[in-house]
């Protein structure tokens, strides 16, 4: 997702490795500088310098042109030199002929540019020393800008004007040999800063006293790239990292943030908003209703995508009429259409800020990826609206954003809040079969899936993925199980009215020689066990094969499965071997199962219940053994003697 706040991130144009490391490497990042210098009115000048040398052939190749990407609505850049140093010792200057072209794009077109300069031939040992320099922020405002005159800086200037911050990565995906980041302040603005994630072992702090102003540097040797292990947790949440930020704490950005969209007018409707809104809410009634109505409307009617609306696309949101008008827009125009038309309804209503799938810190720098809505009941709780992620969707917040940092803008100010954990009874997958298995070894009856929360959007998901091809998705979800069976029926609650009750689908089927009888034993696996619709249940695609973990983990949210199956048997049958998985019962994770026969019936049920969507490492070995719990179910077969 773009980012929708303004900042000076820093963005890592080459990494490489040391000498030492094996030759999959390609290329060596020998040191990379960056050194700011903020004035009064928080417009900032950057300077990076950078030499890498390449290390085999790929390395050339991934260094044939070096890019800048910028916005230059908002940001001016510009190359000051550019160096190969050869191997045997000779330097050639590259002739500073700058490309400048729009930025690859996907969903959001704005006015994100790039400039180039092609290096050229290279050889293996050469190295690449190049300069630039940059000014601005970001993204831009929403409001009129200078035209860029020259001697003109006010377009550079950031949104909270007279304020600085930064992100700077300490972590590389390849090691840097040395990183130095050093930012020159006045005094007076009172810089406040973090090392995050290890950053106090690994990166060197300075600060010196010069006249008026205050330098802060700091700097890193020998940064080894991680390496991950699957499903972990975005590099900033685990990577060293610092933040900087002249702002004093939460609280003013929320103000700032409300401020500038109210300035701007974002949420003042037009006749034609408020109409709209009064049609929705005629069958309202309760307030509650009344929220879910509108939020869903606008999830619903309002398109995910992103054109430039002319000059200047940052975080402010775009006012009514133009949201209302073209029914498209990114995630800051869905919450701003949302909350124009809870405040036409009559709520006190406010923009947010959030990071999806990151970690929020607390220094108060722009750490944000995505915008949402607040809305205040009368009892003065407040409630947060995603009308970006809950399309289709029966939550009004997504649960894919539990444990996740926002920040409302308030009038008064609001700090740092993180959204709780959901129950996993909220996101409930229920499979229920009656079966029988006859003689021949081919199993008949009836299997049902219900799922409620973010189980019930990916069980939707058979509807809306190629949507011209749902009826074949629903088939494929029990062919996947067994191709040999034979569909006899499907019926299933509506797609389109899916705020009236959560989906079920239920199939009849036929399935042959589905069980191996052989004299008097019989074998076979519970259908139900097999991973019916493996796309409501996101942790299976855990690899589970390590004991220990080093790194945190999340899975896409909390989650409880019931599975439980009643099967009829051509005979009386005993146990000779039912598949032994032990219980787990932890408040992260829990598992347990059971097969019990009666006369000609065996019933089998299981239960996983997973209660986070972000967990520690602490977390991995109950988590792991109720994965492997269910694989093991859905691979080891039942077997019965007469």
């Amino acid at each position: 997702m773009k980012r929708i706040i303004p900042i000076l991130a820093f963005v890592a144009l080459a990494t490489g490795i040391q000498a030492q490391e094996p030759p999959a490497s390609h290329r060596t990042v020998i040191y990379d500088s960056t050194q700011v210098v903020m004035e009064e009115s928080g417009l900032s000048h950057v300077i990076n310098h950078q030499r890498i040398r390449a290390n085999d052939w790929q390395g050339c190749k991934e260094l044939t042109a070096i890019k800048v990407d910028y916005d230059p609505l908002s940001a001016y850049v510009e190359f000051r030199e550019v160096t190969i140093h050869r191997s045997n010792g000779h330097s050639d200057d590259v002739p500073l002929n700058v490309n400048n072209y729009i930025a690859p794009a996907r969903l959001i077109y704005w006015g994100a540019s790039q400039k180039m300069v092609q290096i050229g031939h290279l050889d293996p040992g050469d190295e690449v020393e190049y300069t630039t320099y940059r000014k601005g922020f970001t993204y831009a405002l929403l409001e009129e800008t200078s035209t860029g005159t020259p001697g003109d800086d006010s377009r550079y200037i950031p949104p909270m004007r007279g304020h600085y911050y930064d992100i700077v990565p300490f972590w590389s995906n390849v090691p840097v040999s040395k990183k130095f980041y050093s930012v020159s302040v006045l005094t007076s603005k009172n810089l406040r800063f973090a090392l995050y994630n290890g950053g106090n072992e690994l990166v060197k702090v300075d600060s010196t006293l010069m006249g008026d102003r205050t330098v802060y540097s700091f700097t890193a040797n020998d940064i080894k790239p991680l390496k991950r292990e699957p499903r972990a947790l975005a590099d900033n949440d685990m990577q060293p990292k610092l933040l900087l930020s002249t702002a004093p704490n939460w609280e003013s950005k929320s103000m700032w943030f409300y401020g500038v969209n109210e300035d701007y007018g974002s949420f003042v409707p037009t006749p034609e908003v408020k109409a709209k809104v009064d049609e929705l809410l005629i069958p309202a009634k309760t307030e509650q209703d009344s929220i879910a109505i509108l939020t869903h409307w606008v999830a619903d009617n309002i398109r995910y995508a992103g054109i430039s609306m002319g000059e200047g696309e940052g975080y402010t949101l775009h006012n009514a009429q133009m949201n209302f008008t073209d029914r498209c827009g990114v995630c800051k125009d869905k919450a701003g259409m949302l909350v124009c038309m809870l405040r036409a309804a009559g709520f006190s209503a406010y923009a947010a800020m959030t990071m999806a799938h990151e970690r929020i810190d607390r220094i108060p720098a722009d750490q944000f990826n995505h915008s949402v809505c607040a809305v205040r009941h009368r009892d003065g709780r407040y409630e947060m609206l995603d009308p970006t992620w809950v399309p289709n969707v029966r939550e009004l917040w997504s649960s894919a954003e539990q444990q996740q940092g926002y920040l409302m803008g308030l009038p008064q100010g609001a700090d740092l809040m993180y959204t709780p954990l959901s129950a996993p009874e909220n996101h409930y997958v229920r499979i229920n079969a009656t079966t029988a298995i006859d003689d021949k070894g081919t199993l008949k009856g009836t299997i049902t899936i219900t799922a409620e929360g973010q189980s019930d959007r990916a069980v939707r998901g058979v509807f809306s993925c190629r949507t011209a091809e749902w009826q074949t998705n629903l088939e494929t979800e029990l062919l996947r199980i067994d191709p040999r069976a034979r569909i006899t029926g499907i019926n299933h609650t509506d797609n389109d009215q899916y705020l009236q009750q959560p989906v079920t689908i239920e199939y009849t089927f036929e399935i042959p020689k589905y069980a191996t009888i052989d004299g008097n034993t019989i074998i076979f696996t519970p259908l139900s066990a097999r991973n019916f619709y493996r796309r409501a249940m996101s942790h299976l695609n855990f690899d589970v094969t390590p004991v220990t973990r080093t790194q945190p983990f999340a899975d896409a949210c909390s989650r409880l499965v019931e599975i439980k199956e009643t099967i009829s048997l051509p005979d009386e049958y005993k146990q000779l071997h039912f598949p032994y998985v032990g219980g787990v019962a932890d408040p992260a994770a829990s598992f347990g199962c059971g097969f019990w026969m009666e006369g000609k019936r065996l019933t089998f049920a299981e239960t996983v219940m997973l209660s986070k969507r972000v967990y520690d490492v602490a977390d991995w070995g109950p988590f792991r053994q109720t994965v492997a719990g269910q694989k093991l179910l859905a691979t080891t077969p039942v077997i019965l003697t007469k």
